[in-house]
């Protein structure tokens, strides 16, 4: 009994410990992030384009092209009934004090873009993509708070997310991050490509689950399904096989993601192109650069033909039953 309760005084004592040695890394009154003109400009860039944040976090016109947020509702959260999902929201993330996230500390928007913890400690859905803003620079990590503290606060009461119980044990364990992010080679075009496809969390969308998680052997394949006011989606493989974008150049690559179209045929705004022209021609290049690294995938996906049981990502898309005739 007495070893026994050694043995608890001790764990207790580590877990102490490794709660000091947490904090102490991060700042006993956590991080705070000093907005200068350098952050402000970077933060609007990352925002605006590669991680397109207000996609999800504002009410969006679906009827225009690039799907923007409604006049007056850029940031301002979102109920996701619409998308089939009643119990899913968005939060309004504008430096509104009331309503938004203008009472929040730098820490709190900090653990909630990289560690998936909101700001009152409750595990967020995975929907928000902070598995992969883990790998955000801690000096882009600090823009993107920089240039959401200054954006035109709105007043905009929504309730909270309350995810199905059945859900949570899906939910990826919190881990918080405690060593410094560094950024990536900017120099080398594969890395840069790979750390802004990152950021676009571009895997989550184009690449189809199995068993309640990404399959990795469909990595980049598409076929995901998207059902919304966009219309009846089916991700793309955007992997270099010759089913998927293999076809592509470096400008066709440019001319999609400015436009919004591959040749005459038009991309549902739900693939957030809308965002990505804002990019520069360099980092689209990068990003193209590293999509051609990939590990080319063999699956036929196409949005134009009637959609059929496909045994390859099991889901039912254009061109589906043409999949089981790839060797």
């Amino acid at each position: 009994m007495k070893m026994k309760n050694h043995a608890i005084k001790l764990l207790f004592v580590i877990l102490v410990l490794v709660g000091v040695g947490f904090w102490a890394t991060r700042g006993s009154s956590g991080r705070r992030f000093e907005p200068t003109a350098a952050r402000l400009e970077r933060g609007r860039y990352l925002v605006e384009g590669p991680a397109h944040c207000f996609e999800c976090h504002s009410e969006v016109d679906w009827d225009t092209p690039g799907a923007q947020p409604k006049p007056g509702k850029k940031g301002a959260g979102v109920e996701f009934a619409k998308y089939g999902m009643p119990w899913l929201v968005a939060p309004n993330i504008t430096p509104d004090v009331e309503t938004g996230a203008g009472a929040w500390t730098d820490e709190q928007f900090a653990r909630a873009i990289r560690e998936g913890i909101g700001h009152d400690g409750r595990r967020l859905f995975s929907i928000m993509p902070y598995q992969y803003f883990r790998e955000m620079s801690d000096e882009d990590l600090a823009s993107v708070v920089v240039y959401l503290r200054s954006i035109e606060p709105v007043r905009n009461v929504l309730p909270k997310t309350n995810i199905p119980e059945q859900m949570k044990q899906f939910l990826a364990e919190h881990q918080p991050i405690v060593e410094p992010v560094s950024s990536p080679d900017m120099s080398n075009p594969v890395a840069r490509g790979k750390y802004l496809v990152t950021l676009a969390s571009c895997a989550s969308c184009h690449t189809p689950f199995k068993d309640f998680a990404h399959d990795d052997e469909l990595a980049f394949a598409g076929g995901m399904s998207f059902k919304g006011p966009w219309g009846h989606v089916h991700t793309a493989n955007i992997t270099p096989d010759p089913s998927g974008i293999s076809y592509y150049d470096e400008a066709l690559f440019i001319n999609a993601l400015r436009t919004g179209h591959v040749g005459a045929r038009s991309l549902k705004s739900i693939m957030p192109w809308g965002y990505f022209r804002n990019m520069t021609d360099d980092d689209l290049k990068a990003i193209f650069a590293y999509l051609r690294t990939l590990r080319p995938v063999q699956h036929r996906v196409d949005n134009t033909e009637p959609p059929t049981d496909c045994p390859v990502c099991r889901a039912k898309h254009g061109y589906g039953e043409m999949n089981r005739h790839l060797p």
